[in-house]
């Protein structure tokens, strides 16, 4: 019999095990950031299916919606492709809603307790928060180039500043996009409801954005909610970085890409990139201060 089965036997106090925990520190907190954004890749990697079916309904709308309306529109459209016309509101329609599910991944990992196992990690919360919204942006971006390189399909001319523009806009689209989704998802409980939501929101969003329809001559109400919708300043810009490399008319210039006016001044599109930055560094702060103060 060892010394210690023999301590116990005898009644002494078994020796305790003790388990140190590293302190937190800025490194610590990064190598956090980088785990929960690798897992993102390594999840999207191992789910094909997914890639393929959240391109459906981006081609759907460029291609058979494109195409189908293209006779009933060419007169408004001054002589342009309605492909082309809607094809700034199909790159921002593919981010997002590959955003939203890499957002609902936290339901799932609510439901099977795998998120619980990450919040009693001894890093920052708000690390978890972070990562999952890098993750969530960095996979909506590399869905979002399978897009970029159809720009040939749709009349517009590959070039390299507009590749980089609007890659860079994708990304920062997506990241506000997973902040949302992230922000909605620390308070839903099971993913029906979290894709309910979606398509209460996210839809609707869609639709007001100007996505599919010029912006001029709306009525006051549909004009209101487009100036309110956060989407819209995301699809302006877009439309904008892909029609200053097309050879279009004035005429065609105004009436499909007017920008954004408030109570009558065009709103410059630096003001607009930096409403999406600004709306989810906010949807950013509120999903970080949700998980804080939650289980």
């Amino acid at each position: 019999m060892s010394a210690t089965e023999a301590g116990t036997a005898l009644g002494a106090p078994a020796p305790v095990v003790t388990v140190r925990v590293p302190p937190r520190s800025f490194r610590s907190e990064l190598r956090a950031i980088k785990v929960v954004w690798r897992r993102e890749l390594i999840r999207f990697r191992n789910e094909r299916v997914r890639i393929v079916t959240s391109l459906a309904q981006p081609l759907l709308f460029l291609f058979v919606l494109g195409s189908g309306l293209q006779q009933l529109s060419a007169a408004s459209t001054h002589g342009v492709d309605l492909k082309t016309f809607i094809y700034p509101g199909v790159l921002c329609i593919s981010v997002m809603f590959t955003a939203m599910f890499s957002a609902a991944s936290i339901v799932w990992d609510r439901e099977f307790g795998f998120l619980r196992e990450m919040m009693v990690a001894p890093v920052r919360r708000s690390s978890i928060v972070i990562g999952k919204c890098f993750g969530g942006a960095t996979v909506a971006s590399l869905q979002g180039v399978i897009l970029i390189a159809l720009a040939w399909t749709v009349d517009v001319p590959y070039s390299l500043s507009l590749i980089l523009g609007v890659f860079a806009l994708q990304l920062l689209l997506a990241f506000s996009i997973t902040a949302f989704g992230v922000m909605a998802a620390a308070r839903i409980k099971q993913m029906q409801s979290f894709m309910g939501l979606m398509q209460l929101v996210v839809m609707p969003m869609f639709f007001i954005s100007g996505a599919l329809f010029p912006v001029t001559e709306l009525p006051g109400w549909l004009a209101f909610l487009n100036r309110i919708d956060p989407l819209t300043y995301a699809v302006s810009p877009m439309r904008s970085i892909i029609f200053g490399h097309l050879d279009l008319s004035a005429q065609a210039e105004a009436a499909l890409n007017p920008g954004i006016t408030w109570f009558g001044w065009t709103v410059p599109m630096a003001l607009e990139i930096f409403t999406v930055f600004a709306l989810g560094m906010v949807m950013l702060g509120i999903a970080i201060w949700e998980f804080n103060s939650g289980e």
